[in-house]
């Protein structure tokens, strides 16, 4: 779906992040001369359409005291990744799940969940209730902690 001049300039404007403000669409609006409406709306059109595919905090989870970030691995049958997989999404400590697939020999995972501890004592009672809950199904895992932090940020477009 092409874009407007409009949305290229609030694309622009907010492609680094919304402004820390406790109205960011109300700065952005000021900044490029527009009304906080039309900066929403055009971001509510540019999400319906799939040119903008979500708008979310990005939390630095290192100075929220979270030094134990670990992506599980598992091995799930593939008959049960889709029931299991969602039952590891609402888990309230996974902050991402995802079926991925395998690339055998060497990888043998295909359901992907992210934990964070403040502890690794924390962090491996989490992984701990994830192995309960996927049971038999799951034949075997791996925690791969990051050991830095990678650059979270999507397409960037220039002027």
């Amino acid at each position: 779906m092409p874009i407007d001049e409009i949305d290229r300039k609030i694309i622009q404007a907010t492609q680094a992040g919304l402004p820390l403000v406790s109205e960011p669409y109300q700065a952005v609006s000021e900044q490029l001369g527009l009304s906080a409406q039309t900066v929403m709306l055009h971001l509510a059109e540019m999400q319906q359409t799939g040119v903008v595919r979500r708008i979310a905090a990005v939390p630095n989870h290192y100075k929220l005291g979270y030094r134990f970030n670990g992506m599980t691995v598992w091995d799930v049958e593939d008959g049960y990744v889709d029931e299991l997989g969602q039952k590891v999404a609402m888990l309230p400590f996974v902050s991402h799940c995802y079926q991925r697939p395998r690339h055998l020999p060497g990888w043998p995972y295909n359901l992907f969940a992210m934990v964070h501890g403040k502890t690794e004592q924390d962090a491996g009672e989490q992984v701990a209730i994830i192995a309960e809950l996927l049971g038999a199904q799951a034949r075997n895992h791996e925690v791969l902690y990051s050991t830095k932090i990678l650059k979270k940020t999507g397409l960037r477009i220039g002027g």
